[in-house]
């Protein structure tokens, strides 16, 4: 039997290939963007194996009615896409205090928000997929990206949290964390960058260097990435992180070994604060 979807953020880049690859496989899916109207087109294509939401994922009210109209329409719901999210390129001193909070409220509460909407119902049905799209930068830090990677790493920690709590129900968690795709994400995120102030152009100033050779060369096939996903709803035992793309891969691992090498480096810091732990607190490492 065909699975019910819902996906937020249904009106471009990857939320739109997730929910064409869902349709053309024949599952039942409910598309939701802040404009409905930008989805017209797969109603007019699809009949009533589609859907269409409205849905501001900041608005909890506004999640709940959308699960609504899944639970309404097909009776059940088995996948949800947490999918809706931006950044913006910026040093943090440099952010405006309104723009750091809607990235925060977009990508981190946002998936709080239609999660809580989805639970009872998945619970009710012991069964259910809960897909995060996250980004590699849930697993590093990257000069001038602060609001954006603070919701991702959030994002990551938060799926860790409720996977604990659900596998034994029988709902799955993952956090998908793909590098750079093949969508308009660049164009919004370099859409707000404001001139630097002196001291940050050896950090950010080098990035945007390097952000703007990369604009339209990323790696990342969304469609390809779509069809991961659209597998991984009928997975039994999906994983809790997934990369997706050889740049992700490649941060992802440089992070990793960068952690694992100041471990190793401050391990007897670490180990002398225990109670029972003899002698002088240990020198501190130099770099």
């Amino acid at each position: 039997m065909s699975k019910v979807w819902l996906v937020t953020g249904s009106s471009r880049g990857l939320g739109r290939h997730i929910v064409e690859a869902a349709l053309a496989a024949g599952e039942r899916v409910v598309a939701t963007a802040r404009d409905p109207k930008q989805l017209d087109d797969l109603a007019a294509l699809h009949g009533e194996r589609v859907k269409i939401a409205a849905l501001d994922v900041v608005d909890p009210a506004a999640a709940q009615a959308a699960v609504q109209v899944a639970l309404d329409a097909f009776g059940r719901l088995d996948v949800l896409v947490n999918n809706a999210g931006f950044g913006h390129i910026a040093p943090f001193e440099q952010t405006p205090e309104d723009d750091f909070h809607a990235q925060i409220d977009t990508n981190f509460y946002g998936v709080v928000n239609v999660t809580r909407a989805a639970l009872p119902a998945m619970r009710a049905q012991k069964s259910g997929h809960i897909l995060n799209v996250s980004s590699v930068g849930g697993r590093m830090g990257t000069a001038g990206m602060a609001a954006y990677q603070s919701a991702k790493w959030a994002v990551g920690g938060f799926t860790e949290v409720l996977r604990e709590e659900l596998t034994p129900i029988g709902i799955h968690m993952t956090a998908l964390e793909p590098g750079g795709m093949a969508t308009d994400w660049g164009q919004e995120a370099g859409s707000r960058i404001p001139a630097l102030l002196p001291d940050y152009e050896p950090s950010i100033g080098a990035l945007l260097k390097l952000f703007a050779d990369y604009m339209g060369k990323e790696r990342g096939d969304p469609r390809r990435v779509a069809q991961v996903v659209l597998a991984l709803a009928y997975h039994d035992a999906p994983p809790a992180h997934l990369l997706l793309g050889s740049d992700a891969l490649h941060f992802a691992s440089q992070a990793e070994a960068a952690r694992n090498t100041a471990g190793e480096q401050w391990r007897e810091i670490t180990l002398s604060t225990d109670f029972g732990t003899d002698g002088a607190i240990p020198a501190m490492p130099r770099a």
